[in-house]
């Protein structure tokens, strides 16, 4: 890998659009997960589109926030139990899927939960532009408060799948009950918060037996968390990796009969060294901020918003500053290449970047007195790199 350069160096051979690694949308992403599960429980209007999967009477889906495929490959001595699972992810062929673009929790919640692609569901990244009133909106946090169904029409796979008849429910942490991320992404059926993974498993097993026909959703967050604060491959992201094994274990040993549980993530995450060849700051470089109105996505998955007419003219600084560390494309180029799916709705299209820049190296794009904490983080992720974007999807069936 090239050694990283800093913001002030200038890339005569910038990445080409072309070269990023798209991903496996309409085959073997996260938006395809849920429809899957579904069509093969009947719900009508929805699409198997992972061939490698077969129908289960009840599925569960455990959602590990931060659990990429790569990291969990490079454990196994912390998780002995998903370890001896991997060659049955994706079908028994041993394959990750793909996040989406960008990795990132509220765009890839919104994926699972929908069954569509960012350009579709709308959520295309950690903050975006809000067209209707030019303000940054925080999709993870919802902030400013902008009404979801508009924001976000499609109904979830999990309301498909409840009037169809399917017994939907979720098991997560109380918090999430009646948040707008919860609403636009996951709602659909029965929600049942419980404090302790120990909880959220013992009640997944139980909701899974619930009906003839059962679609579980649980989730856990603490592996994420780790990661962002101490890095990963720290001791306190293995013991959240420890702890999450133990959890999935113990739901697989109470899965009810005819039932699949499927072990998966919202991205993979990578460290980033601290000091400015590895961290450009762009509060404090005027090359990047000429022209920008507004700095969305985060550290490794930007969209750059332009000041009216200055569009082209940030793109080329961005390309000449950032091209061979990141992939700097035009919102159409990105468009075109697929990035946010084969197709991207009217009312998404704004909310994309003027610019969009995807870090290929082990580098990010912090904004420190913007975004102090997210500047501040040992790992991250939203990028097209497999660290970031490969997820497992572990299989156990009864």
């Amino acid at each position: 890998m090239a050694q990283p350069k800093t913001a002030w160096d200038h890339h005569p051979e910038p990445l080409a659009v072309a070269s990023a690694p798209t991903p496996e949308y309409g085959s073997g992403s996260l938006a395809d997960l849920l429809p899957t599960l579904a069509a093969g429980l009947g719900v009508p209007g929805v699409t198997a589109a992972i061939p490698e999967l077969t129908p289960a009477d009840r599925n569960c889906v455990f959602l590990i926030d931060g659990l990429g495929w790569e990291q969990l490959k490079a454990h196994p001595e912390d998780a002995p139990f998903m370890t001896s699972l991997l060659a049955t992810s994706r079908g028994g062929t041993g394959r990750p899927l793909t996040a989406g673009y960008p990795a990132t929790t509220a765009t890839s919640l919104a994926s699972v939960g929908t069954g569509l692609p960012p350009g579709a569901h709308g959520l295309p990244g950690y903050t975006v532009r809000n067209p209707d009133t030019g303000e940054l909106m925080n999709q993870l946090r919802w902030q400013p408060w902008t009404p979801p169904g508009p924001w976000q029409p499609y109904p979830t796979v999990f309301q498909r799948a409840h009037e169809a008849g399917v017994h939907a429910a979720q098991v997560s942490s109380p918090t999430f009950e009646n948040t707008p991320l919860t609403r636009v992404a996951l709602s659909g059926g029965t929600f049942l918060g419980r404090l302790t993974g120990e909880d959220r498993m013992d009640l997944a097993a139980e909701q899974l037996a619930a009906g003839d026909r059962s679609l579980v959703y649980t989730y856990f967050a603490e592996v994420d968390g780790a990661g962002h604060r101490f890095g990963v491959d720290s001791d306190a992201w293995r013991g959240q990796l420890m702890y999450a094994d133990r959890l999935v274990q113990r739901l697989a040993e109470q899965l009810p009969p005819r039932s699949a549980l499927y072990v998966t993530a919202d991205h993979g995450m990578i460290d980033v060294p601290f000091g400015e060849q590895h961290r450009i700051d762009f509060d404090e470089d005027w090359e990047l901020s000429a022209g920008v109105a507004l700095l969305g996505g985060e550290g490794r998955a930007r969209h750059v918003y332009a000041v009216p007419g200055a569009a082209n003219d940030v793109l080329t600084c961005w390309r000449e500053v950032l091209g061979e560390q990141f992939w700097v494309a035009s919102r159409d180029q990105a468009i075109e290449a697929g990035w946010f799916g084969p197709h991207i709705d009217a009312r998404v299209y704004d909310r994309i970047g003027d610019v969009v820049a995807a870090a290929r190296d082990d580098v990010l794009l912090i904004a420190s007195e913007r975004e102090p904490k997210e500047s501040a983080m040992v790992g991250n992720h939203g990028s097209m790199t497999p660290a970031e974007q490969l997820v497992p999807l572990l299989e156990v069936r009864s």
